[in-house]
C-alpha cells in the first residue's frame, strides 16, 4: 500500500466523539468528494477507497441513524426523503424550495467554527481529496478542488494551524498543495495521523542524515583532490627547478622545502613542516612552496 493510502486507512479509522466534529468531517467528505443526482435535487457518493466509503457510512450512522446507504456516483447516496432532508438540513447543503444541492461553494463556516471542528474537516477533506507522495523520493501533499472557492477556503483553515499551504491551477482543477517536509508533519499531526507521522519523521532522519553524509563525503572528496592536484603541481614545480635551475642555487630554506616535498610527496603542509629543519609552520611551509612556484614560473617564462 501507498503512504498516501496507509495515511487513510490510520484516518478512515478515527470516529471523533462529538457530533459537531462528526459533522465537520462529513461535511468535508460530500463537499469535496460527493456528487448530486436526479436533476442536483439529491446526494451521491462514489468512494474508490474502501476506507473512505466506510467513514462515510460510519459518520453518517452516528450522527443521524442512517443504516441504508448505497455507494456510486449515479446512485442516490440515502433512499429515504426523510433522512437525506436531515443530511441537507444538518450540513447546510441547500437544495430547498425547489432548489439543487450545493456541493462546490466553501463549507458553511458554522461548521467549522471551533478549531476541533477544522481539525475533523480537513481530516475528511484528506480522505476524500488528498494524496501524498512517497516521502522516500520528495514530500508532497495536496487536495484537489474542484473549485476555486474551496481551495481558498482550505487554504484558510490549514493556515490557521500556522501551516503555510498554497494554491496552483491544475487543468480544471484547483489544488491545494504542501512542499515543505516540516508542514506536512504538522499538518498530519494535524488531522491525527500520529503513527503516520512517525513513520515520516522516521524517514525524514534516515534520508537527511543520508544527505548529511553524502555532503560530508563529497565535502572530503573535493579536499583530497584539490590537495592532490596542488601536491602535484608543486612537485612538477620542483623537479623543473632541480633540472632546469639546479638545488645549489636555491637560498637553503627553498632548497630544503624542495628536498622535502621530493621526498614525501603525499604529506600535508602541517606534517611538511615537521620534516624542516628547524620545524616550521603550515603558513611558512605554504610560503616557501609559493616561493618555488614563482621561481618554476619564471624558468617557464
Amino acid at each position: 500500500m501507498s503512504f498516501s493510502g496507509t495515511v487513510k486507512e490510520e484516518l478512515a479509522a478515527q470516529i471523533s466523539s462529538a457530533r459537531h466534529c462528526q459533522l465537520a468531517e462529513l461535511a468535508a467528505l460530500l463537499h469535496l468528494g460527493g456528487h448530486t443526482c436526479g436533476n442536483g435535487m439529491h446526494l451521491s457518493y462514489d468512494a474508490e477507497n474502501e476506507a473512505v466509503a466506510r467513514k462515510c457510512f460510519t459518520l453518517l450512522k452516528k450522527t443521524f441513524n442512517i443504516d441504508n446507504v448505497v455507494m456510486g456516483e449515479k446512485s442516490r447516496l440515502l433512499s429515504d426523503d426523510e433522512a437525506e432532508r436531515k443530511v441537507i438540513q444538518a450540513l447546510h447543503l441547500g437544495g430547498t424550495a425547489g432548489k439543487p444541492i450545493e456541493l462546490k461553494a466553501p463549507v458553511n463556516t458554522l461548521l467549522i467554527k471551533n478549531s476541533c471542528c477544522a481539525r475533523a474537516y480537513l481530516r475528511g477533506a484528506f480522505l476524500s481529496s488528498g494524496s501524498m507522495s512517497d516521502p522516500e523520493k520528495s514530500y508532497h501533499l495536496e487536495f484537489v478542488c474542484s473549485e476555486r472557492a474551496q481551495a481558498e477556503q482550505l487554504q484558510d483553515i490549514i493556515q490557521e494551524f500556522q501551516i503555510e499551504a498554497k494554491v496552483i491551477k491544475r487543468k480544471k482543477y484547483d489544488v491545494v498543495y504542501l512542499k515543505e517536509g516540516a508542514g506536512i508533519v504538522d499538518l498530519l499531526n494535524v488531522i491525527g495521523a500520529h503513527v503516520s507521522l512517525m513513520n515520516l519523521e522516521n524517514l525524514r532522519i534516515v534520508k537527511e542524515m543520508r544527505n548529511s553524509i553524502n555532503r560530508r563525503v563529497n565535502c572530503e572528496t573535493a579536499n583530497i583532490s584539490k590537495t592532490v592536484n596542488a601536491a602535484s603541481k608543486q612537485i612538477e614545480d620542483i623537479l623543473l627547478i632541480r633540472d632546469k635551475y639546479g638545488f645549489e642555487n636555491l637560498p637553503d630554506n627553498l632548497r630544503q622545502m624542495a628536498e622535502v616535498r621530493l621526498e614525501y610527496p603525499d604529506a600535508a603542509l602541517k606534517e611538511l613542516g615537521g620534516y624542516l629543519e628547524p620545524t616550521v609552520g603550515k603558513s611558512g611551509v605554504n610560503h616557501r612552496l609559493r616561493r618555488l612556484s614563482e621561481i618554476a614560473d619564471g624558468i617557464r617564462s
